[in-house]
């Protein structure tokens, strides 16, 4: 279970120190195996390798014939990098995905239960700014009567 955000920086190839909290996970769950990739709010998805193949395995076995779905399709699967943790922690952001997501180098690594998202600090920082993301939808309905 990944949780917490981290500012991190990336270094000069765009390589990017996985948090230790996190590296011992890392290594037991995918032995250090990854999968990078893009998401629609422009910041990047970075899951343990086997929680990303039935995802894009889900993905593929949908039909391209409609739009929507081979756009997704070009997204999530033709971005999507398999790297692997070295062995001082690090992994390589491929510069296609760094520029996706306009990284350069501070970033936040935000923990998201099964997976990590990658943002650009700025980016992330007018995220949170903007007070939830909700707008003027308010709550969608899965989440009335949710209590913390």
């Amino acid at each position: 279970m990944f949780r917490g955000v981290a500012l991190l920086n990336l270094d000069n190839k765009g390589r990017l120190a996985v948090p230790s909290k996190f590296r011992d996970a890392l290594s037991a769950r995918c032995s250090g195996h990854l999968v990078i990739t893009a998401d629609s709010d422009r910041c990047l998805l970075v899951y343990p390798q086997p929680d990303w193949e039935p995802i894009e395995q889900k993905l593929m076995a949908l039909s391209s014939f409609n739009a929507q779905i081979r756009e997704l399709q070009r997204r999530l699967v033709g971005y999507a990098e398999d790297v692997v943790l070295d062995a001082t922690g690090r992994i390589l952001v491929p510069p296609a995905l760094r520029r996706f997501a306009q990284l350069e180098k501070a970033v936040m690594l935000v923990g998201q239960g099964n997976k990590f998202e990658l943002w650009n600090k700025d980016n992330w920082d007018g995220r949170m700014d903007q007070g939830g993301g909700f707008g003027e939808g308010g709550l969608p309905p899965e989440l009335e009567g949710f209590s913390l």
